[in-house]
């Protein structure tokens, strides 16, 4: 039976390497898009360890030109598309007072997390509809527990995760009859070189219990939800969001 085939944005480190070499253990190829010109030995290495077909390409998801190359990137690698997972972003710019936020740190970020995941999503799903198979497609979009809980020194990152929750909802209604899966995943505290910066802040968060599972979460923990969601066993939860933060953002009394 021919392998699935997926696109990881931001694949090279941290979560999209997660989620691509959980994809790989379960039986998709894997094409890895990323801003570095190209793949270095140890990632294509990696991959193709776990069995699967690898691939790479060039792409900034900001810049809406890069989009068809990298679709076609996929269909010429693979013969298909099966699951697109959205995990290129960046944080805020600066840190900062939410009254002294710059209208150009908001376009950046806003650009990335947003607009270029928006229609970048469009694309792919454009390319599943073209090419319908029996196996499971699905659009898996990591967003971040920002996207409900404030941050008044990054709103602009807050707000970019936000927007792309209800573009999800919008996403999902529109692809539910053509058994396309939608989801949302929301990573809580998660240790990756985004985080590396503010470790001490949150290793003292956590032990003073912010996060009631009184552990950092790993990156391998985002990549065990994708590779379930992708699989298809939870089609009929397209839609849906999934916390993958230890409880965090549980209200609480």
């Amino acid at each position: 039976m021919t392998r699935s085939a997926a696109i990881i944005t931001g694949g090279a480190r941290g979560i999209g390497l997660a989620c691509a070499g959980a994809l790989a253990d379960a039986g998709f190829d894997i094409l890895v898009a990323d801003l570095a010109e190209k793949a270095t030995d140890g990632l294509a290495a990696d991959i193709t360890a776990r069995g699967a077909a690898f691939a790479y390409h060039r792409c900034d998801i900001a810049d809406l030109g890069d989009h068809a190359a990298l679709v076609d990137a996929a269909l010429n690698a693979f013969g298909r598309i099966d699951c697109l997972v959205n995990n290129a972003g960046v944080g805020a710019v600066l840190r900062g007072d939410l009254l002294e936020l710059k209208p150009e740190n908001f376009d950046r970020t806003l650009g990335v997390n947003l607009r270029g995941t928006v229609f970048l999503s469009q694309a792919a799903a454009k390319a599943m509809l073209a090419a319908p198979s029996d196996h499971p497609k699905s659009i898996i979009t990591i967003t971040s527990v920002s996207a409900e809980m404030a941050s008044p020194e990054r709103p602009d990152y807050c707000i970019s995760k936000a927007g792309l929750s209800m573009w999800l909802k919008n996403l999902a209604l529109r692809l539910a009859p053509e058994n396309i899966g939608v989801f949302e995943v929301r990573p809580g505290i998660i240790r990756t070189d985004m985080t590396a910066g503010v470790t001490a802040k949150y290793d003292a968060l956590i032990d003073d219990g912010l996060v009631p599972a009184r552990r950092w979460g790993e990156a391998f923990d985002v990549g065990a939800v994708v590779a379930a969601l992708a699989s298809g066993t939870f089609g009929f939860s397209t839609g849906s969001i999934i916390n993958v933060d230890g409880a965090l953002s549980v209200p609480r009394l």
